[in-house]
């Protein structure tokens, strides 16, 4: 996880919230296969875009209450953020291209 910052209950405000520009959250589980599976194109990801967007990750069984609060009911969840406010998602494992596809329409 070299360019995707982990984040808590405690820390999104300030680190997601409070982002001026792009922030993408993967809210994942350490027992979810499919969060393992895209795991490493979320960090590609977060590598091709550093300087232009936040990339995150919460572990959903440490921080159900900013879980809940965004209604995350399947995981993988990835969330948009722009200026704070949440734009857009991406539920399940889906290919590197619409994923990618996501980044592109927000960066």
């Amino acid at each position: 996880m070299a360019n995707a910052v982990e984040v808590s209950d405690d820390t999104f405000v300030t680190e997601i919230e409070q982002h001026e520009g792009l922030a993408v959250v993967d809210f994942w589980a350490t027992w979810c296969a499919p969060c393992r599976m895209i795991a490493p194109m979320v960090e590609s990801l977060a590598t091709e875009y550093a300087g232009t967007v936040k990339v995150a990750k919460l572990d959903v069984d440490n921080n159900q209450r900013t879980a809940a609060r965004f209604n995350v009911r399947s995981i993988p969840t990835i969330l948009f953020f722009k200026g704070g406010k949440l734009v857009d998602q991406v539920v399940g494992a889906v290919p590197r291209p619409a994923l990618e596809a996501k980044f592109k329409e927000h960066a």
